[in-house]
């Protein structure tokens, strides 16, 4: 008898906390991360272009719209995870150069051990603060900027503020497109805050979200897009739609009276997002 040794769990302490990598048994070589015991990020090696998470999905679906299908792009992740949107962009879109910046040092090599990056993808990680490090990054050098960082469960005051957006914007070439995503919920004061702070630098928004919480049922996450050309809401709007989990497209009108009257964030009015409810992310 020959006997296969299974995946086992991995745990390290880190910077941002207890981090786990744990094997999903229903899937041969995928992995779930966990800080705390909050999913943050799942991968399949096997298949890096299988998005797990409701707004992984989504932001899949707005890097699948910038550009025709399969052209390389110039990518720029804030926030690191288990790198599963970087692999997402080495798989579908070949040739890509990505850089991604990830706070937690610990985070990365954990990651880098355990999950080896794509064979020949062009990846650079950087163990820095995100803010700091978009702040020396050349001028429009990018044409995808990632934003999904977290201190613990709630996203830095310093990356919420028009000062960070400028930055974003400098870093991202004229047709560049800046996605983020932010956690929220009912009466959503800091989403709206968000949304007029990208209004001040960019002039295209769109928001995408799962009905329930947009209409205040419960605390979650909303993907921001930015741009200053139009963005194929169309196609956004067929893709979310066919989701298992469905999501709204926000553009235009109706996006504007949802801003309503929010002001754009200034360095010293910044606030982290709100912390989430307890359960709202965890696993059992």
């Amino acid at each position: 008898m020959v006997l296969v040794n299974e995946p086992m769990p991995v745990t390290a302490v880190t910077d941002q906390g207890t981090v786990k990598l744990m094997p999903d048994i229903d899937r041969k070589r995928a992995w779930l991360l966990t800080v705390d015991g909050a999913p943050q990020s799942y991968v399949d090696l096997d298949e890096p272009a299988h998005l797990e998470f409701e707004y992984a999905r989504r932001l899949g679906h707005v890097l699948d719209t910038v550009a025709e299908p399969g052209r390389p792009l110039d990518v720029l992740h804030l926030g690191g995870g288990a790198l599963t949107l970087p692999r997402y962009v080495a798989a579908t879109r070949p040739g890509s150069r990505q850089d991604v910046v990830e706070a937690d040092r610990g985070l990365l090599e954990l990651v880098a051990e355990h999950l080896p990056l794509p064979v020949g993808a062009d990846m650079r990680l950087h163990a820095a603060d995100a803010r700091a490090w978009l702040e020396t990054a050349p001028a429009d050098s990018t044409d995808v900027l990632v934003a999904d960082v977290f201190g613990g469960s709630r996203v830095p005051a310093h990356l919420t503020s028009v000062a960070y957006v400028r930055e974003a914007g400098r870093v991202l070439r004229a047709d560049g497109v800046y996605l983020a995503n932010l956690p929220d919920a009912a009466p959503f004061a800091f989403l709206r805050s968000q949304l007029a702070t990208l209004g001040a630098v960019f002039e295209e928004l769109v928001l995408i979200a799962e009905p329930g919480v947009l209409r205040g049922r419960r605390f979650g996450n909303a993907v921001l897009v930015a741009a200053h050309r139009p963005v194929d809401t169309a196609a956004l709007t067929r893709l979310t739609a066919a989701d298992a989990f469905p999501a709204r497209v926000g553009h235009g009108a109706a996006l504007r009276d949802f801003i309503g009257d929010a002001r754009p964030v200034r360095d010293e009015d910044a606030v982290p997002s709100p912390e989430p409810p307890d359960g709202a992310f965890g696993i059992g």
